[in-house]
């Protein structure tokens, strides 16, 4: 339970809204980020995903498809994992996470996976609450890499299993449609790296970003399969 737990959590802390942090270095790239979450309504993209695991020394990967939609406070997602074959679904209330081979459905309470200390996940998702008191921001270099992308790195204030760090790769494009005072919905963030305190890596890239399609809230409930077993917790 412990690791599942722990790797939801990371899928959705790549998407943190940092329009709260402050500092001079940051500033731009928060703003940008800013502009694109605050007009944001619904997400679809495709992901690819490397987790390397520290105390085995093995990398996983997989990918597939994520779809993310915000309504009346309430976050609905569903990560569609073509490899390995699996799904991650909730509805705001409920989370159902997906087996095939193993025919199993573990079904939680979302609020449940997200509690404790864990609750910056849940509070980026609905769009409420602050988390400039949990994180110090820092912009890794002024110039851009080779890519022409930035990297924003953050770092909890205080102790998080889940989390050490994360960093953000912005698009420089993102960043010159901002300064052109280009508006509208955007998701500009290219890959995110995700450290937790045991020395576990996750690296997620992003593809084919599709924002504010008008994605129906029924794409986010899960119909359990026939003779699929449910494990509720």
């Amino acid at each position: 339970m412990s690791r599942r737990k722990e790797f939801i959590i990371a899928l959705f802390l790549l998407f943190l809204p940092l329009s709260a942090f402050a500092g001079t270095t940051a500033r731009e790239l928060l703003d940008v980020l800013e502009s694109g979450y605050g007009s944001m309504e619904d997400l679809q993209a495709d992901f690819s995903q490397k987790t390397y695991i520290g105390s085995i020394k093995r990398e996983e990967k997989g990918g597939g498809e994520l779809f993310l939609k915000k309504k009346g406070g309430v976050a609905m997602f569903r990560f569609n994992y073509s490899k390995p074959k699996q799904q991650i679904v909730s509805n705001g209330k409920t989370l159902w996470y997906y087996l095939p081979e193993n025919r199993q459905v573990i079904q939680s309470s979302a609020a449940a996976i997200f509690s404790g200390g864990n609750a910056i996940a849940m509070s980026y998702l609905t769009g409420l609450g602050s988390l400039s008191a949990d994180f110090n921001a820092r912009l890794i270099s002024p110039e851009p890499d080779s890519r022409g992308s930035y990297q924003l790195e953050l770092v909890p204030k205080k102790h998080n299993q889940s989390v050490a760090r994360l960093v953000l790769t912005v698009p420089g494009e993102a960043v010159e449609k901002h300064r052109g005072g280009e508006k509208g919905a955007l998701f500009p963030v290219a890959a995110s790296v995700l450290h937790d305190q045991m020395g576990n890596r996750t690296t997620i890239d992003y593809s084919r970003v599709r924002v504010n399609r008008g994605l129906g809230s029924d794409r986010f409930s899960f119909r359990i399969p026939p003779g699929v077993e449910v494990i509720k917790q």
